[in-house]
């Protein structure tokens, strides 16, 4: 059985790479775990991933937070908050098919956009927490 945050991941990058607004905003294979060499923006990167052991007397879990960038090179942040919206839409309270775990629960949990130090590239943050357990047999 795959880890529970991997079995999450792949699970996001499914119902991403499936939203018919999200590849028309930003274009078809741009959602990456590691950004490939001369990648075109904008696109959406895999980032931090915490998990957490959220068992309790008779049940096992675990709580994931995980955020996902947007980058883009487009004169100021719409492209951003645009994408970052998008993200929302398709994750918040989501009914994802995780393999070997059940999916408790995925909850948006907040954004921000800022300008990169290169001046050119505006980058977005969006941050999620999701509740695993396994699927016991």
């Amino acid at each position: 059985m795959p880890s529970s945050g991997w079995a999450l991941q792949k699970a996001v990058f499914e119902a991403l790479s499936t939203d018919v607004d999200l590849t028309a905003l930003i274009g078809a294979d741009k959602i990456f775990d590691d950004v490939p060499r001369n990648a075109e923006y904008p696109y959406v990167t895999f980032g931090l991933s915490q998990l957490r052991d959220w068992a309790t007397g008779t049940e096992t879990g675990q709580e994931h937070l995980f955020s996902l960038h947007v980058w883009s090179r487009e004169n100021g942040r719409k492209e951003v908050y645009e994408t970052m919206g998008l993200l929302r839409s398709v994750l918040h309270d989501a009914g994802l098919a995780l393999e070997g775990y059940r999916l408790i629960n995925l909850r948006y949990e907040f954004s921000e956009a800022r300008r990169e130090t290169d001046g050119e590239t505006y980058r977005g943050l969006v941050r999620f927490r999701a509740t695993t357990e396994p699927i016991t047999g």
